[in-house]
């Protein structure tokens, strides 16, 4: 009878627990990433009574009860935020604790500190690869991931430029059109390159004039000319898209910069560029690989775990890439708090690559992922573990009230 006080007091206690993991899972119904913990019971070891081997069996109660955390899909909750990010399938974010320890974690809200490092919203660095002397490496071990905050990009020099375009079929000797095409030296000095054409008597040709402004250069600038040939067809056929495509060189800039050598690309493959038909001669698209200097505006995950950096000339750069990691058994991990998990003993080794790739799931941009807890089950839940708590309060009461009978006999 004794056995019964240290039972009910097993089922208390283990209801207790229980009641916890719920409170637990509750007080997180709103934290991103969040997984919910399911609570597993077991019973101790009978013991046997009478010599029928097994025949009468009672047990010691409950054991402590085992918590299992569920990796469940949450669900994806766009945010608009340019930092947030969510995984949609399996897989961990990388994050390194301020005592260097790595850690795990789902929770998708980060943010850039004044160093430029990508962290948490409790501090921990995100982990991946960064791009360092202009190439993005992701075949090297992970690091932090450093943004160029309050970085000026340097200016791009003009390498190739193109103008589409179609010159009237209609025109008549001597008639002309221009249109110009802005580019940059490599201090990020725009020049304005002009393009003037001027319609032949030979039917289908017309010829070209390349110039810059003689106050850009310090000798006057040599334009640079030829001659465009159109099919019957009004397409273009001398130049050829075989031949080599006409070069601009520009020499002796006044503000100090590199020569230029710019190649005009009259086609796009191998379809023409410049066209003549009988319309107004006018102006489709230009197009050149130059930029100004230019400062950071912004920073932004994309899909895929790239860490964008925008720049007030309006160019995009892939300055980052997330790295993910999977664990076949992510069940074992343990909570580190913050969000975070840590391996531990049992924990198979963590597989870091790219989102996406062996069974890593995928990162979408400007999400999180919501909760895993169900506040219905949960409630249905506390329900269940708070009348096993009452009934073991119970069978306590009741074995006091057996043990005052039982004394009472010896009087």
């Amino acid at each position: 009878m004794a056995n019964s006080f240290s039972t009910a007091l097993s089922g208390l206690n283990a209801n207790s627990t229980a009641i916890d993991v719920v409170g637990n899972n509750l007080a997180n119904l709103n934290t991103p990433g969040f997984k919910a913990t399911a609570v597993s019971f077991h019973d101790l070891v009978t013991q046997s009574i009478g010599a029928g081997l097994g025949s009468t069996q009672v047990g010691f109660g409950v054991g402590t009860p085992i918590t299992l955390r569920q990796f469940s899909q949450g669900a994806l909750q766009s945010t608009g935020g340019p930092l947030d990010a969510a995984i949609q399938g399996d897989g961990f974010f990388i994050v390194q604790a301020a005592n260097s320890n790595t850690e795990y974690t789902r929770g998708g809200n980060f943010l850039v500190d004044t160093n430029g490092n990508l962290i948490t919203a409790t501090g921990e660095k995100v982990q991946g690869w960064t791009r360092t002397n202009g190439a993005l490496n992701t075949n090297t071990a992970i690091s932090n991931i450093t943004v160029p905050v309050g970085a000026l990009a340097p200016p791009q020099a003009t390498t190739t430029n193109s103008v589409d375009l179609n010159l009237n079929a209609s025109a008549v000797a001597r008639d002309q059109f221009s249109t110009s095409v802005q580019v940059y030296d490599s201090l990020g000095t725009s020049h304005i390159v002009t393009y003037a054409f001027t319609k032949t008597a030979t039917a289908n040709q017309w010829t070209y004039s390349l110039t810059i402004p003689d106050a850009d250069v310090t000798a006057p600038f040599t334009p640079v000319t030829g001659t465009l040939t159109f099919d019957s067809n009004g397409n273009l056929i001398s130049p050829a898209a075989t031949d080599p495509p006409p070069q601009i060189g520009i020499t002796g800039l006044v503000d100090g910069a590199s020569d230029m050598n710019i190649s005009w690309n009259l086609f796009n493959g191998t379809t023409p560029r410049i066209s003549q038909f009988s319309q107004p001669s006018a102006t489709s698209a230009v197009a050149q690989n130059g930029s100004p200097a230019a400062n950071l505006v912004s920073v932004g995950l994309a899909d895929g775990g790239q860490v964008l950096a925008r720049y007030s000339n309006g160019q995009q750069v892939v300055v980052g890439q997330m790295a993910m990691a999977t664990v076949r058994n992510p069940e074992s991990l343990i909570a580190a708090g913050n969000n975070n998990y840590q391996t531990s003993a049992i924990s198979a080794l963590p597989a870091i690559g790219l989102p996406g790739t062996g069974g890593r799931g995928s990162v979408l941009g400007g999400s999180v992922e919501a909760s895993t807890v169900d506040i219905a089950k949960e409630f249905t839940n506390l329900i269940i573990y708070q009348r096993g708590y009452e009934a073991n309060a119970h069978m306590v009461k009741t074995e006091d009230e057996i043990s005052q009978t039982t004394i009472n006999l010896k009087q």
